[in-house]
């Protein structure tokens, strides 16, 4: 490989190892909860950390136009180092509350890691964007599974050991993203912009993609954070403690990067736009059934999941893809930034919506999801048209 081909999978594998911090705490959920006394909704407040942290972090680049005036592989080095540190001293956490504050830091150090990766791509492959960020959102969908591996195959190394191995390969993430140093597409400005993002929402094409990926945010995270409960219920156990759970949990969410993968191929022959309809078309229809797929067989439950699994995630790609070609040349970093930054924070408010129902409805929350999809579809139809 040379060019940008190397530089392609030099990313994409950056992005999946730096991107394994974002979860740590779900894959490792029953023995927190027993270690701290905790409960589900405490356990879902350390993802909402998490996200609240990254809201904050990337709604600073975006409004600065940081992303776009610095350097983005010296960016990705320092947050994934920072995030690498944060999330080993989430480690020494006594409780929840501790813990909360180590993963609000991840959080903001994963807006220098998640959005600045799509402008790595789109720097390197600026050609073809639905094919690379298929790519790269699937490693990043492998690196939210990778902790439940870990889990899977480690069970009685404790919990320590699963959140450290992240850390370390966020490590090795940002000394690849530094010896490759950025593209020559997308250069920094050396100049600060504040506000000069709101100029993408001037862009129908912009608001349209930011719109539909506002409503794919809501369901998103939402199921990766109950992927472990869901599981568990598919394989008709109360809770999520046996040793199967973890890596039929792993299989669910690791099926996106399939999704993705697809996706992006796809994406060269029929368009961004009809790829993310059709998946985000399909994830809507999984949390509108999936309530009443309780009685099914074992096999039929999880073959299902997969199939969620792969197309939860497949659209994202297609949707930050649709974002950046639409998005002024000058601003794609803090375009990008700000569809994360609002998208993530909606993924807030449905996990824990979620995560405070589950006793009372059970598989029935994923019905509070579905309006996400709906709203979506809405927005992606004038794209589709085209």
């Amino acid at each position: 490989m040379s060019g940008p081909r190397l530089a392609l999978a030099v990313i994409v594998a950056a992005q999946f190892m730096a991107t394994s911090l974002w979860f740590t705490p779900n894959a490792v959920m029953t023995p927190l909860m027993a270690e701290w006394n905790a409960s589900t909704e405490q356990i879902g407040a350390l993802t909402g950390a998490v996200q609240l942290g990254f809201i904050l972090g990337t709604l600073v680049f975006a409004l600065s136009g940081l992303a776009d005036r610095w350097r983005a592989s010296r960016i990705f080095l320092v947050s994934a180092l920072a995030g690498a540190l944060a999330n080993g001293l989430f480690v020494l956490s006594a409780g929840p509350d501790t813990a909360m504050v180590w993963r609000f830091i991840t959080g903001l150090c994963l807006a220098g890691v998640y959005p600045v990766g799509m402008k790595l791509v789109a720097s390197w492959a600026p050609e073809r964007k639905g094919f690379a960020l298929g790519w790269l959102v699937g490693m990043l969908t492998l690196g939210t599974a990778f902790p439940h591996l870990m889990r899977a195959i480690s069970p009685d190394w404790g919990w320590q050991p699963v959140v450290l191995a992240s850390s370390v390969l966020a490590v090795f993430a940002g000394a690849m993203i530094a010896w490759l140093g950025d593209g020559p597409g997308l250069p920094a400005t050396g100049r600060f912009d504040w506000g000069g993002v709101i100029r993408a929402f001037h862009q129908p094409r912009f608001r349209a993609a930011a719109l539909g990926y506002f409503g794919h945010m809501w369901e998103l995270y939402a199921v990766w954070a109950l992927a472990p409960l869901l599981v568990a219920r598919s394989l008709g156990q109360a809770e999520p403690d046996s040793a199967m759970v973890p890596a039929a949990t792993f299989v669910f969410i690791a099926a996106g990067t399939v999704g993705c993968v697809l996706g992006g191929v796809v994406s060269r022959r029929i368009g961004s736009a009809l790829v993310a309809f059709v998946a985000l078309a399909v994830s809507g229809l999984m949390c509108l059934f999936w309530p009443w797929l309780d009685a099914l067989p074992t096999w039929l439950s999880l073959l299902l999941l997969v199939v969620w699994g792969m197309a939860v995630i497949a659209d994202s790609p297609q949707f930050s893809a649709l974002a950046a070609e639409a998005a002024p040349a000058e601003s794609v970093g803090s375009s990008l930034a700000i569809m994360n930054s609002i998208g993530f924070l909606l993924t807030v408010f449905s996990i824990q919506l979620t995560a405070s129902f589950w006793q009372g409805l059970g598989t029935g929350v994923t019905w509070l999801l579905v309006i996400g999809p709906v709203l979506g579809l809405v927005s992606l139809l004038p794209l589709c048209r085209r």
